[in-house]
């Protein structure tokens, strides 16, 4: 929604404000006064339209506003110094590896469980066959 859009917007609005005109003096040259001139369907018409075209022309306002904070917001980014964004990065420090956690080498195994002494399988397994033939 550019440039374009809002002079179009513009010249609508403008256009239905002369409708509406037109059709007011129209009615007061025949007599009827602002209150009933206000029902008539032509000026409800003319109002409504004039109505949606400010509410059109305000969000296209408010979408260049945001796009200029936008471009400031940029602008002070980029100018912020170097050195403050490198130091950030350098400042960073390095993690220790835990005391607890020790590195294996490369031919190092995982350590097994310790077994139990009915050669390797442990007490749960050993009985769950004897439970079931009792």
């Amino acid at each position: 929604m550019g440039l374009k859009r809002k002079q179009m917007l513009t010249g609508q609005k403008a256009f239905f404000e002369q409708k509406l005109q037109n059709r007011l003096s129209l009615l007061s040259g025949r007599g009827i006064e602002a209150p009933k001139a206000d029902k008539d369907t032509l000026v409800r018409k003319f109002r409504a339209a004039i109505k949606a075209v400010n509410s059109r022309t305000k969000f296209i306002t408010d979408n260049e506003k945001k796009a200029e904070e936008m471009v400031k917001i940029k602008a002070e980014r980029a100018a912020a110094p170097l050195k403050e964004q490198e130091d950030g990065k350098a400042e960073k420090p390095k993690k220790a590896p835990a005391e607890g956690k020790e590195k294996k080498a490369k031919g190092e195994k995982k350590a097994a469980p310790p077994k139990t002494a009915e050669g390797g399988k442990s007490r749960k397994a050993a009985e769950s066959p004897e439970v079931g033939k009792a």
